[in-house]
C-alpha cells in the first residue's frame, strides 16, 4: 500500500499564496490520475483539482484560475500551487490517485494526514 505524506500548508493571509506538496511512497508513473482534495470543518472531503498521467488537468470551479496543480513522476510527487487564497479555501489537504481521470468516485490509497491551509481575512 502506498504512503502519501502531504506538506506545505500554514497560516497565509487572504490573497497570499502557498504551494502544496504530496509525496507518495511508491510510484506514481502507471497511475491514472492524481487528486488533491480538501475538508472543511464541518463539509464532506472535496475534489479540488485533478491531472491524469499525460497531464491533463480539471479544477473545481471555486478554484478554477487560482489553483495549479502538477506532477513529478521522477519524484513520485504531486503539487499544487494555490495563489490568490481566499478565506473560504481554509481546509485540510489531501491527495490520492484515482481510479480513472474520468471517474472520480474512487481512490486507489490510504489517506494520509493532509495538511491544514489557514486564510485570514
Amino acid at each position: 500500500q502506498v504512503q502519501l505524506v502531504e506538506s506545505g500548508g500554514g497560516l497565509v493571509q487572504a490573497g497570499g499564496s502557498l504551494r502544496l506538496s504530496c509525496a507518495a511512497s511508491g510510484s506514481i508513473l502507471s497511475v491514472a490520475a492524481l487528486g488533491w482534495y480538501r475538508r472543511a470543518p464541518g463539509t464532506q472531503r472535496e475534489l479540488v483539482a485533478r491531472i491524469s498521467s499525460r497531464g491533463i488537468t480539471n479544477y473545481a470551479d471555486s478554484v478554477k484560475g487560482r489553483f495549479t496543480i502538477s506532477r513529478d513522476n521522477a519524484k513520485n510527487t504531486v503539487y499544487l500551487q494555490m495563489n490568490s487564497l481566499k478565506p473560504e479555501d481554509t481546509a485540510v489537504y489531501y491527495c490520492n490517485a484515482l481510479r480513472a481521470y474520468t471517474d472520480t468516485r474512487f481512490t486507489l490509497w490510504s489517506w494520509g494526514q493532509g495538511t491544514q491551509v489557514t486564510v485570514s481575512s
